[in-house]
């Protein structure tokens, strides 16, 4: 299994794994094609993937707002989890989001995703009930 940084020609391929997943992409907002192309621009993102061969199997989003390093869109198929693979996507992006000074990490997770609770929980991580706000310019974002 290789760790790789995701490029823009990859694109397609996370798009599919987090459908697989369950996960709901934002193509036309935040996860299209033209918006990962200008993320992955930024230098402070740490976007990774992990590829048995040619094949995408596991993916994570890592971001940083200059006070706290972000995990977003952790995703595992199905046919790869209880390996070990969420937690080598995870430390590998906690480590290149330390490299520009981040301390402190977060991921927002659904309730109802108790299997990625329990990865974070089993990474050290607080699982903290709280409620999340948000507002839109609009939709899609």
């Amino acid at each position: 299994m290789r760790i790789r940084p995701l490029r823009l020609g990859d694109y397609e391929e996370p798009i599919a794994l987090y459908r697989r997943c369950g996960i709901d992409p934002r193509v036309r907002g935040r996860e299209s094609r033209s918006a990962i192309a200008a993320q992955l621009r930024t230098a402070r993102n740490r976007y990774l993937g992990a590829f048995d061969g040619d094949r995408l199997v596991g993916a994570v989003l890592g971001t940083q707002d200059s006070r706290k390093g972000w995990i977003n869109r952790l995703a595992v198929h199905p046919a790869y989890r209880r390996r070990g693979l969420a937690r080598r996507l995870v430390r590998i992006c906690e480590r290149g989001l330390r490299s520009q000074g981040i301390r402190m990490f977060a991921a927002l997770i659904e309730p109802a995703n108790k299997t990625s609770a329990a990865v974070f929980r089993s990474l050290g991580y607080e699982v903290q009930p709280i409620l999340y706000a948000r507002r839109k310019l609009f939709p899609g974002v």
